[in-house]
């Protein structure tokens, strides 16, 4: 009886050891294509921990940076390549080889 009652107890403890650790992902991925030299759309509203999901569907390649502190910067995208990050908080960005192009990304409150 006292091995089962362990045993049952051991079992607990996995059980919620395993809960504990598991992250639960409410997070998104926004996606906003480069196309006709501009990011569409423009502007997206995210959440914390939401990824954005840059897809070049331009025939020209083109890149997307972060334009205040330069926090993050993909490689050059040609047609069809995608870049994609975690979002931890609002940006301004743009294609530094084409500096017209540009959009934000808003966090939701």
């Amino acid at each position: 009886m006292r091995s089962s009652i362990i045993s049952i107890l051991l079992c607990l403890v996995i059980v919620l050891c395993v809960n504990c650790n598991s992250k639960q992902s409410n997070s998104e991925t926004h996606i906003v294509e480069i196309r006709q030299m501009k990011f569409v759309p423009a502007k997206i509203e995210v959440a914390p921990g939401d990824s954005v999901k840059w897809i070049n569907r331009d025939i020209v390649a083109h890149n997307v940076a972060e334009e205040t502190d330069n926090l993050w910067k993909s490689t050059e995208l040609q047609n069809g390549d995608t870049y994609t990050i975690e979002i931890k908080g609002k940006a301004s960005y743009l294609c530094t080889i084409h500096p017209v192009m540009k959009g934000k990304v808003i966090l939701k409150k």
